[in-house]
């Protein structure tokens, strides 16, 4: 587009933009094509799009927007609740491009109960009204399935699906199933139990399903005590038996407080890409509902904007028409005959203190879920948490860490194990022996690897660290800066990991002089840490082990007199070890060596 076309386009829209009624409503931007790009709800339309034209809009992503917009539309409507429910409804329809993306992770299932003449009640992922009444969804299955075996074990509702009819009742057209003979069926398909019955026992799993247990509870002890008063003992001990087992459901269910009812909870935890927005439903002071949608974010919206559409969507979604709505902070929003409450204590505080704690949780397992799927998110983001602790200038792709390895000095060897991408690289691993240190002496072991080390990085040009960690505290941290950065004049980030009096690691340390960096033991960074800890150490301790075998091995034959370097060889070759040697007969040795050198080599291990 030319710059002559573009200052067209912007004069097209600002006279629109002109036009505009000061009323509640939504508006559309259409691109080139006449698609719609975004959909936006104002309380003044007026006012709130001539906004994205001002000259100070300061984000990147909004004058991306604003780039592609040719053409606008707008719909006015009476208050704010209808423009948030006419832009939820437009976003559904046209799916916009820069519009916050709402993204259900898969169908959650629902509780249905039939229009049948006989109702059943059943779990199902597949909505349509024709069939019956719904009630969900439910996020969390397992409180789904404690329902429905609640209402199977009160009042049997029939689970055949031959279409049971009034004449064929009276005609006595069905027979009974095994349910019916295993008593999880009171057979009204042959007149066993009565419609009303049956009716009345439907429309009490009805209530449980909204979530007025408190309710049924009063009704059932109502009944049971004129069943009693009438001298029925027989049915007021079936009636105490479904009010027990509903109370004891009741009791195990979250209950926050008696005088709460009728109230909604919103929360919203979000990052730089994603919204998730908790919602809870509590009646007769239990919570019957808890469901957590999730938004992916397009235009940098904030946490106030998306708890906007989020409360319109899930007050829809739950049909919900509580006349409270719980949320963390205030927001701009108007709706008919509703109050906002922002609670600092007591139980509705305890109600959102909830919410949020599920909607973090929810954050959490669909962050572990992506990062099965793609394993190279999670070392992204312990990279950038481990950025974060330190501060670092960039992402730590690359990690080295040192260790030393000796018995009183001797066979005195020095490891470095390569991490890249929080992953072990085990080709760059090297090993090293301590050539100018004699006697165990640590600091000067250290000095000498880690100067070997980036001399050599530096003269073959290959990259350097993003992190040095050293297998120790603030002695080891000193002397690999004493080399980094007085000698070799290197701007590379150390840390070190420190053990306590048990020899268990417990901190991380930063920083110079060292300080101690906030990270739990228990975190998965923690473990990735000692997880390098641990690895340089075997590494260290594998090369030592196997430097004094083999020293161990040789020095034993080359301190027989008379047995030189082929003769060993030759021995070693065949019988593979020291001990086998020893073992071995005059004869054995004779026909290897040699009748003389056998008996040197003999008389060597048995005198």
């Amino acid at each position: 587009m030319t710059r002559e076309e573009n200052e067209k386009r912007l004069e097209y829209l600002k006279g629109i933009v002109s036009r505009l009624p000061e009323k509640p409503g939504s508006y559309q931007f259409y691109d080139d094509t006449k698609t719609i790009i975004y959909v936006g709800k104002a309380k003044n339309l007026k006012s709130r799009v001539s906004s994205y034209f001002h000259a100070e809009v300061d984000r990147f992503k909004t004058k991306v927007l604003v780039s592609k917009i040719h053409d606008i539309s707008y719909t006015v409507v009476n208050t704010e609740e209808d423009a948030l429910l006419l832009e939820n409804s437009l976003i559904k329809k046209y799916n916009p491009r820069y519009n916050v993306l709402l993204k259900d992770g898969k169908t959650y299932p629902s509780i249905c109960v039939t229009n049948e003449y006989f109702p059943r009640i059943f779990k199902t992922r597949t909505i349509n009204k024709k069939w019956g009444s719904y009630f969900g969804p439910y996020s969390h299955v397992g409180a789904m399935y404690a329902i429905l075996d609640l209402i199977k074990e009160l009042y049997h509702p029939r689970t055949c699906r031959q279409p049971i009819t009034k004449e064929g009742v009276e005609a006595e057209k069905y027979k009974v199933c095994l349910d019916y003979h295993i008593k999880k069926c009171m057979g009204p398909c042959v007149g066993k139990q009565t419609f009303e019955a049956y009716q009345k026992n439907i429309k009490q799993a009805r209530e449980i399903l909204k979530g007025n247990t408190r309710q049924v509870l009063r009704d059932l002890k109502e009944e049971m005590l004129k069943l009693s008063e009438e001298l029925r003992f027989e049915e007021a001990e079936e009636i105490k038996r479904k009010y027990i087992a509903l109370d004891s459901f009741v009791s195990k269910s979250e209950v926050v407080s008696q005088t709460i009812d009728n109230v909604d909870v919103f929360s919203i935890t979000s990052d730089e890409k994603l919204a998730f927005i908790n919602f809870i439903h509590v009646s007769n002071g239990s919570i019957n509902q808890s469901f957590t949608i999730e938004y992916k974010k397009k235009l940098d919206e904030t946490d106030e904007e998306l708890l906007q559409l989020g409360i319109i969507e899930l007050r829809q979604r739950f049909k919900s028409d509580a006349k409270e709505i719980i949320v963390p902070e205030a927001i701009d929003l108007d709706l008919e005959n509703v109050t906002f409450t922002i609670p600092q204590r007591g139980d509705k505080k305890t109600l959102l203190d909830l919410s949020i704690m599920n909607g973090r949780q929810y954050k959490f397992d669909r962050l572990k879920q992506a990062e099965k799927l793609n394993p190279e998110q999670k070392q992204t983001r312990l990279m950038k948490e481990l950025q974060e602790k330190l501060h670092l200038p960039k992402l730590p792709f690359h990690i080295e860490c040192f260790d030393n390895s000796n018995i009183s000095g001797t066979d005195a060897v020095a490891a470095c194990v390569v991490f890249k991408k929080m992953k072990p690289s085990k080709r760059d691993y090297k090993h090293y022996n301590i050539k100018t240190v004699e006697g165990p002496d640590d600091y000067a072991s250290m000095k000498e690897v880690v100067h070997r080390r980036y001399t050599r990085l530096i003269e073959e040009e290959q990259s350097l660290p993003d992190l040095i960690i050293a297998d120790g505290g603030k002695g080891q941290m000193e002397v690999i800066r004493q080399v980094i950065q007085d000698e070799l004049n290197l701007d590379i980030p150390i840390a070190g990991l420190a053990k306590d009096d048990r020899h268990r690691t417990n901190e991380l340390l930063y920083g110079f002089p060292p300080i101690h960096v906030a990270l739990k033991v228990d975190s998965e960074l923690f473990h990735v840490l000692t997880q390098i800890q641990d690895e340089v150490h075997r590494f260290a301790i594998e090369f030592h082990r196997n430097k004094r075998s083999k020293r161990a091995l040789q020095s034993e034959l080359d301190n027989i007199k008379g047995v030189g370097p082929k003769t060993r060889d030759g021995l070693l070759n065949v019988l593979k070890s020291v001990k086998k040697i020893r073992e071995a007969n005059l004869e054995t040795l004779s026909d290897l060596i040699g009748p003389s050198k056998a008996k040197i080599v003999y008389d060597y291990f048995h005198t």
